[in-house]
């Protein structure tokens, strides 16, 4: 279908919305009633041809007392949906009489396949068939759906003598005008429009990101591909476009199958929705939804592996329900969450329960392909603080550190401020791969920062709070600037130990009042020391709480064994420590001499008695990334500055004479 035609169908179907409903609804509820109409519409057009067979069909089942009659129905509709009621739209565009309208229309919905039943429910339009009969909007509706001047249907209209009056809409070119259509409603509600949808030039980054620098890998083959939060299904739609249109560049003939699950019952509905209408049965299928399918609490696809995965999960937003189903913070046992890590067969990747986005990230990690060449991509977006948030041994720390250390990591991509809906914050796309140094030997052990902030094109309107765009050219540009894998201003190489760190507990003794500087106190004793009010003085002797049989260890007063002569002999002990002045440290991974040359070189010279825990110890991982490409503002010299100053002096030489006068201003 040429572009015009496109438009023209777009345009018709939102005048219908604004003849129709205006006073009725609100411009922003328009859609409750306009896209599950236009999928009735297009649904009943391709079903005309077969209505006849599925009649025959159904009344056979039904004569033989088949009840699972499903997969008979959809071989007679020859399509992976049917309606086995009496009615077409055709036949109801007549109906004078309003009541008898609402009830065969009602019939004519019940007649529709489950699958198509599941769209209707989570749209939730039987609820507006009430209003929509009671103002006489339902026969408009059907009425200007039904106007030969546009064609929803996948035959050509043709007049008498056989003349194509209007073509035929192929299953893309429905996708194509169906997507449009929700790209416009979303526009109008912009203010929910980043919960439910992502820019397309943003999904069309994320696309690229993980399929070019393995274009050249792909091969005639089946891809599986994967969303967990996938909303209307636009990452899932870009991603087959995309991956096909390389395919072909490289020669080669694909076949992909998208999977996703998304827990907001309408956009779970147009989801599935928009893949019937483009001829993907199976892939329809493969779409799960609904308030009780919420992507954490409930894994609808457990023991899949996908070859490509791409994802805009919620941010910012709790995830306290899905806890408290997956039986609490202490009580989850889900494998995607609790793992074996560095010897640690409890590694936690349960986060905060404020913001669950980086648990996101780990549902997709737990489904990477390990038995195949290619294994697996993934394209991700958070915000800033699934750089850094959570403290060493935390959930989101944990799930940086897992897929650093496994060397996943391929890149981290900032994006332009503005990029998106309802949020002007920064944005970022993290590229994972379980085979990046297959594919690439120099980026083993290796992490690429790009700052594409910079990269953008000003929309002439804004829409909600997205004020720019990302054009092929920007797109392009990020493209290339991650295959060369070069640093420069806007790209950065680390090692992958550059992100982690140690978190150590540094502990000073606790230095009492009166106490005897010769004897170990108990954990008792002190704790009643402290309750008759005996204070914290610090000249006075530090706490001993175990002294050690003489022989029995060595000193080793950084890890808190110290020498101390009692009674008159040589011994090791141990001091009790005060809570009040203990401390913690983040060592990086690459300091020099590690954290025992951190502490000798940054803590003793300013507290000597300091030692650290060793049981304290503990691995993290974050990114900063704002500081990797902080460029600090040159500030002018002092000569600038004076010369500025005295030239501002000449040019008011004499502005306070002509004011005043030339007594006022000698005074």
């Amino acid at each position: 279908m040429d572009a015009s035609q496109h438009n023209k169908i777009v345009s018709f179907i939102w005048g219908v919305a604004d003849d129709v409903l205006r006073d009725l609804y609100v411009r922003g509820k328009y859609r409750d009633v306009i896209l599950p109409m236009v999928v009735l519409r297009r649904f009943d057009a391709v079903l005309e041809p077969t209505k006849a067979a599925v009649l025959e069909t159904k009344a056979l089942l039904d004569e033989a007392g088949i009840n699972d009659q499903d997969q008979p129905l959809r071989d007679a509709a020859r399509q992976a949906f049917y309606n086995h009621s009496q009615f077409t739209l055709r036949d109801l565009r007549n109906r004078a009489n309003r009541q008898q309208l609402t009830a065969d229309f009602v019939a004519y919905l019940d007649g529709f396949s489950p699958n198509v039943q599941e769209i209707l429910d989570n749209f939730e339009f039987r609820n507006q068939i009430p209003r929509l009969s009671k103002a006489d909007a339902l026969g408009d509706l059907i009425h200007k759906l039904l106007d030969p001047a546009i064609n929803l249907g996948s035959e050509p209209i043709r007049d008498a003598e056989g003349n194509e009056l209007q073509p035929a809409l192929d299953n893309h070119s429905m996708g194509t005008i169906f997507e449009e259509l929700v790209r416009r409603f979303n526009e109008e509600n912009n203010e929910e429009a980043g919960e439910h949808w992502t820019p397309r030039d943003a999904v069309q980054l994320m696309s690229r990101l993980i399929f070019t620098p393995v274009a050249d890998r792909i091969e005639s083959s089946t891809y599986l591909l994967y969303d967990g939060a996938c909303g209307t299904g636009g990452m899932l739609t870009v991603a087959e476009e995309t991956l096909g249109q390389l395919a072909a560049e490289q020669g080669k003939d694909v076949v992909t199958h998208p999977y996703g699950q998304e827990i907001n019952a309408e956009t779970y509905a147009i989801c599935k929705a928009d893949l019937l209408l483009k001829g993907e049965g199976e892939g329809a299928d493969n779409i799960v939804g609904g308030p009780e399918h919420s992507t954490l609490a409930n894994d609808a696809f457990r023991d899949s592996q996908f070859d490509f995965m791409l994802s805009n999960p919620p941010y910012g937003k709790s995830w306290k329900g899905d806890l408290e189903r997956m039986g609490g913070k202490t009580g989850i046992q889900d494998e995607r969450f609790v793992i074996e890590h560095d010897g640690d067969p409890e590694y936690s990747l349960v986060t905060r329960v404020n913001d669950g986005q980086m648990m996101f990230l780990a549902n997709l990690v737990s489904k990477m392909k390990t038995d195949t060449p290619l294994g697996s991509r993934i394209a991700e977006v958070h915000n800033g603080s699934s750089l850094f948030t959570g403290d060493a041994g935390q959930g989101e720390s944990n799930i940086r550190r897992r897929v650093i250390e496994n060397d996943w990591l391929e890149a981290i991509v900032a994006l332009p401020l503005n990029l998106f809906y309802n949020t002007g914050i920064a944005t970022y796309v993290w590229v994972l791969s379980n085979r990046k140094a297959e594919h690439d030997p120099r980026r083993r052990g290796k992490v690429q920062l790009i700052d594409a902030t910079k990269w953008f094109k000003p929309l002439r309107k804004n829409l909600g709070k997205k004020t720019c765009e990302l054009t092929g050219e920007d797109i392009q540009l990020v493209i290339e600037t991650l295959l060369s894998f070069e640093e420069n201003e806007q790209s950065k190489i680390f090692p992958n130990e550059a992100f982690g760190y140690r978190r150590v507990t540094v502990e000073r003794p606790l230095r009492l009042r009166g106490i005897d500087p010769e004897r170990a106190y108990s954990a008792q004793e002190i704790k009643a020391l402290r309750a008759s009010g005996t204070e914290p003085d610090e000249s006075s002797e530090p706490v001993i709480r175990k002294i050690h049989k003489v022989g029995g260890a060595e000193a080793d007063p950084l890890h808190g064994r110290f020498e101390r002569e009692i009674d008159g002999k040589p011994r090791v002990v141990e001091y009790e420590s005060d809570s009040d002045l203990r401390d913690t440290e983040q060592v990086p991974l690459l300091e020099e001499g590690g954290v025992e040359g951190f502490i000798r070189r940054e803590v003793l010279p300013y507290a000597a008695d300091a030692w650290i825990a060793p049981a304290s110890i503990k691995i993290g991982c974050e990114v900063n990334f704002t500081r990797h490409f902080f460029k600090p503002v040159e500030f002018r010299s002092l000569e600038e500055i004076r010369a500025d100053i005295l030239a501002v002096e000449r040019e008011t030489e004499g502005l306070l004479m002509e004011i005043v006068g030339p007594e006022k201003a000698q005074a």
